[in-house]
């Protein structure tokens, strides 16, 4: 009991005086850390609802997901029987109900054509169940249909996709410790602490950035018929706002020259003749390779920079464009360009989300909230202090001790984790504190249960740790799997609690156990009393 070198002592001291340290950044502005040099400020992020800031729930667009699926087949299946060897010759291709349907020109086709066509359809996951059905109606018609398994499977990684995407734009922001997490099977919770401004955000997630550049359809130039989304076979109407010749509208042609996907990078820039905010973009290696072949071979003619489905602009190819990059013009201010580059760079969101619920918390109910909780963990802290120094006197000091020092380790770890406190985790500050004696209480009690049976000092304080240590961890074993529970399968206010919780557990158990059995190693080392009063 009473070895207890004094290199333990010191390892005890030095980590407590270091985590405690790392607590005190947290306290000043983080203006005023930044000028600290070279000395370490890690500090603890407050959450959206004791810092303010903005929340959003986002809904996907399943519906126009599956539209996007049925017309990626479409195009595939025209490719791949194009590509078939003996090529094989098909009527046009219907999309109506939900389904791709077409018919073969020759009979003798229909075998060759099933084993071109399997070759577009996986397996749905686990299901065991292919993604599309492939079935012929009256001998030449082909139809595939998605399958619910492939439906599924489908918006399970769009929305994974899209989990990732949002991150990535408002990691953008410069915004510290957002949340972003999937909630059900098409929604997205958003909270960013600090932003005050949900439009920005809204208008930053509400872009699908689904960049396209696409040939000019110059036949179709009937104002009356695109206005009507009238165009030739292989074209689309689609809107163009600000378009110079006149009308709303512009036929292009369906295949894409170049997507989004092969972009590198994007930043907002200004026009070097006309000043004008613009967004330059730079494609990967076989993307500049495509956009100048292109570019060469349809010289005076024009092109559309397409977004979310409408056109930007429609420029004149006058000469080819070589070296990779391209710039995209239109009515954009700075920021509106610098959210467009913004978007970009995160990539094209994989289906479509709109804003159900919005909530902007202001910083004075933050502020409002984080009074009463340190209110709560004071008067907790004191009540505390207040019993233990009653019951148990001496042994009561320890313990209080070991309380004040575990709130201020407690922070430290958060600062150190770089952690975020929210309302619900300053209730599991609050709960830690108030558990943190528990394991001095479960001591004491053995301690007064050895002095009553006539054991030496030494005998008593002994017994007292080596017997009530194994129940103290055993409760804190229960106690911690319920945490770990809380922060794997909760989020949010949840995920915080829990946090909070396992790190009080184990900080908690450290002072009581270790640390105040050190304190009275010293005192019964340097005291000797022959008698406990406990």
């Amino acid at each position: 009991m009473l070895d207890f070198p004094r290199w333990k002592v010191v390892s005890i001291l030095v980590l407590l005086a270091a985590l405690m340290a790392l607590a005190i950044p947290s306290f000043f502005p983080e203006s005023q850390t930044k000028n600290w040099g070279w000395i370490p400020h890690p500090r603890i992020n407050l959450g959206l609802d004791l810092a303010g800031g903005s929340y959003l729930l986002l809904e996907a667009d399943t519906n126009d997901l599956i539209n996007q699926r049925i017309d990626q087949m479409r195009d595939s299946v025209t490719v791949q029987l194009k590509r078939a060897k003996p090529k094989i010759d098909i009527g046009d291709i219907s999309t109506r109900d939900g389904k791709v349907s077409f018919m073969l020109r020759d009979v003798t086709q229909v075998d060759s054509a099933r084993e071109q066509l399997q070759t577009l359809t996986t397996g749905a996951g686990f299901t065991g169940q292919r993604d599309w059905d492939i079935a012929v109606v009256d001998g030449t018609r082909f139809v595939l249909t998605p399958t619910k398994a492939g439906i599924d499977e489908k918006i399970n990684q769009a929305m994974g996709d899209a989990t990732e995407v949002v991150r990535k734009r408002i990691d953008e922001l410069g915004t510290k410790e957002p949340t972003i997490v999937r909630q059900g099977s098409d929604r997205i919770v958003v909270q960013v602490p600090g932003l005050q401004n949900p439009q920005q955000l809204k208008d930053l997630l509400g872009k699908t950035a689904k960049l396209e550049f696409k040939l000019v359809d110059e036949t179709a130039n009937d104002p009356n018929q695109l206005a009507q989304g009238i165009a030739p076979l292989g074209s689309q109407v689609l809107p163009y706002p600000n378009n110079p010749r006149g009308g709303n509208f512009i036929a292009v042609k369906r295949s894409a020259i170049i997507t989004g996907d092969q972009l590198i990078n994007a930043k907002q820039s200004n026009d070097p003749t006309t000043n004008a905010p613009e967004v330059v973009i730079t494609f990967d290696s076989q993307g500049g390779k495509k956009f100048a072949r292109v570019t060469q071979e349809n010289v005076n003619h024009p092109f559309a920079i397409i977004l979310d489905g409408q056109v930007l602009s429609a420029p004149n190819i006058n000469e080819p464009i070589l070296g990779g990059t391209a710039s995209i013009s239109g009515s954009f201010t700075v920021d509106s360009a610098n959210q467009l580059a913004i978007a970009l760079r995160s990539g094209k969101l994989p289906v479509n989300l709109k804003v159900i619920e919005e909530r902007t918390v202001g910083p004075d109910l933050g502020k409002d909230s984080i009074d009463a909780g340190v209110k709560a963990s004071l008067i907790a802290v004191i009540a505390v202090i207040v019993f233990m120094l009653v019951t148990y006197g001496r042994f009561g000091i320890y313990a209080n001790f070991a309380v004040v020092i575990n709130v201020a380790v407690i922070m430290g770890v958060l600062a150190v984790l770089n952690g975020t406190l929210t309302l619900p985790g300053i209730a599991g500050f609050v709960l830690t504190i108030g558990t943190a004696v528990d394991a001095n209480v479960l001591i004491n009690e053995r301690i007064r249960e050895e002095q009553r049976r006539g054991r030496s000092v030494i005998q008593s304080v002994e017994l007292g740790y080596k017997e009530a240590s194994r129940t103290i961890f055993e409760a804190n074993a229960t106690h911690a799997i319920s945490g770990v529970i809380m922060l794997l399968l909760g989020s949010g206010p949840v995920k915080g609690f829990a946090v909070v919780l396992l790190i009080g557990i184990c900080t908690s158990v450290f002072t009581a156990v270790t640390f105040t059995r050190m304190l009275v190693v010293l005192w019964v080392r340097r005291a000797r009393p022959s008698h406990l009063n406990i």
